[in-house]
């Protein structure tokens, strides 16, 4: 209508909008989100010309926008973000991950993030060099793809070189470290190799590949060589898009399946969220992994929540299942709904927002016998509501 004037098309909002908060009028109040009187604001991400491309400059300017509006109505605030990339370093110390950081102590806010579906994706590849080894990474790309990025973070005291050879044996000859943008064509391909900076936010360097031209990129599998040129620490770590971007079909030969966290769930000060299928009460093996390159002072996932066949609202009334993490991080959000309605609104913790909020959830997270605690997949295990009103009423005062 004129005052929205959006539609959702494809339905991914929807059905998270329906977990956090939806009111169950299509089934006669059977099923409710899990904060059915929660108020949203809700903002569509999106690109001129195209509208389905979210982009990491959208995302902070939606965030800094319903922030905001939640001050202007003086009211608290937990952010539901069901979006990742892969396109950063991982370890929290990106520009993107540190606004959000940042705009997670504005106001009385809790952002919640969804940990992606990297898990078994096979678009993470980790290596540690020597001086003068050779190391390699074999990838499939799919048939049909026009479009592909690799991108490598490496401690910037080291000097790599690269080779590229292509399914059909084409070598581009070894790239050296030199000018900042290397051009060229390999096999009918154009690649682009940007090498980064250091910056305020990291003390990584970045080499960013990027593959397009007029046609598709020879399928098949293309083997990324590194050696080692002047070595210092040798570690490094390279991602492929996320399978929405370029599907399953595209992924490394030998995958690491550690950090396979999306960015911002990366992010040091908002709550991660795996999935977990609650009717078996096992791992989901998409859900996005922590790993060892992340800070010490915390673990991600923070926790996990149902991922998997999980009935919600789809575009148009009634309603239908969806899988994934982007679903698991609604059903925290609303539970971080009822928690800061619980104690700012009925005045039972005025303070109840921030990582407080995540200290709560961690704490009366569902832990089960089998598992230690935190882990790279459960984090600091399962959601669990009425154990957190619990602890909350055990602290309140504190």
């Amino acid at each position: 209508d004129a005052a929205v004037p959006e539609t959702d098309d494809i339905g991914h909002g929807t059905a998270v909008a329906g977990i956090a908060a939806g009111n169950g009028r299509a089934s006669g109040g059977r099923e409710c989100g899990v904060a059915p009187d929660a108020e949203l604001i809700v903002v569509k991400l999106g690109s001129r010309g195209r509208a389905s491309f979210a982009r990491t400059t959208e995302m902070m300017r939606a965030i800094k926008y319903v922030i905001e509006k939640a001050q202007g109505a003086a009211l608290p605030l937990a952010v539901n973000i069901s979006y990742g990339t892969n396109n950063g370093p991982h370890d929290g110390n990106s520009l993107f991950e540190a606004y959000i950081d940042d705009m997670s102590e504005m106001w009385k806010t809790v952002i919640i993030v969804a940990a992606g579906n990297e898990g078994a994706a096979g678009h993470h590849f980790s290596g540690k060099m020597r001086q003068d080894e050779l190391l390699s990474a074999e990838f499939v790309v799919a048939a049909n793809l026009n479009s592909l990025y690799l991108t490598l973070w490496k401690n910037f005291a080291d000097t790599f070189s690269f080779e590229l050879i292509s399914p059909n044996g084409v070598s581009s000859g070894e790239i050296v470290y030199g000018v900042p943008l290397t051009v060229m064509q390999t096999d009918g391909t154009n690649i682009y190799i940007s090498y980064g900076r250091p910056t305020r936010y990291h003390t990584k360097q970045e080499v960013f590949f990027q593959f397009a031209g007029e046609r598709a990129i020879p399928p098949g599998i293309w083997r990324l060589t590194v050696r080692g040129v002047s070595v210092v620490s040798g570690g490094f770590d390279i991602w492929l898009p996320t399978t929405e971007e370029v599907s399953a079909d595209t992924a490394f030969m030998q995958p690491t399946v550690s950090n396979t966290l999306t960015l911002p769930s990366t992010s040091v000060n908002v709550i991660s969220v795996g999935g977990y299928n609650s009717a078996l009460g096992s791992a989901a093996p998409f859900s996005g992994r922590g790993g060892n390159n992340l800070p010490d002072n915390y673990a991600k996932p923070d926790l996990v929540a149902p991922a998997t066949a999980i009935l919600t609202a789809r575009p148009g009334g009634g309603y239908g299942v969806y899988t994934g993490t982007s679903m698991a991080a609604p059903f925290v959000a609303g539970a971080a709904a009822l928690m800061m309605e619980w104690g700012i609104h009925n005045g039972n913790d005025p303070f109840l927002y921030g990582q407080r909020v995540k200290a709560f959830l961690r704490r009366g997270a569902k832990r089960f016998p089998t598992e230690s605690y935190p882990n790279p997949v459960w984090g600091y295990g399962a959601l669990c509501v009425k154990n957190v009103i619990d602890e909350l009423a055990a602290h309140i005062g504190d």
